[in-house]
Formats: C-alpha cells, sequence, structure tokens
C-alpha cells in the first residue's frame, strides 16, 4: 500500500495500484479541487499529461 499526496496541496490518499490512489484521490479532489475538475479548458492531452506525472509520482513512492 502506498500514501501518497494530492498533487496540487498535502492531503494523502493510499492506493495498492495507481489506479485505486487515483480512485481514492477522486472524491478529494472533486470537493477542494472541484476548479480544475470542471475547467472546461482542460484537453485530452492535459489529462494524459496529469496521468503520466502522477502515476510517475505513485511509482516512487
Amino acid at each position: 500500500m502506498k500514501t501518497v499526496s494530492c498533487d496540487l496541496c498535502d492531503v494523502t490518499a493510499d492506493g495498492e495500484t495507481f489506479e485505486e490512489w487515483m480512485t481514492a484521490l477522486r472524491p478529494h479532489y472533486m470537493e477542494a479541487h472541484a476548479d480544475v475538475m470542471s475547467n472546461s479548458s482542460h484537453t485530452q492531452e492535459d489529462m494524459e499529461k496529469w496521468m503520466a506525472e502522477n502515476k510517475a509520482r505513485f511509482d516512487a513512492a
């Protein structure tokens, strides 16, 4: 089990896999960072970049 912080603040979430961690982090992200989640200017490329960067953070933990 890994504990990794949110990429935007100090809140942490746990997960055995990156997907589990991402699922555990989602409620926090939706509440604390709703502006980021609802930003219509984000593209598919932005989402892919977020996924790659945060998977690397998770894997390094």
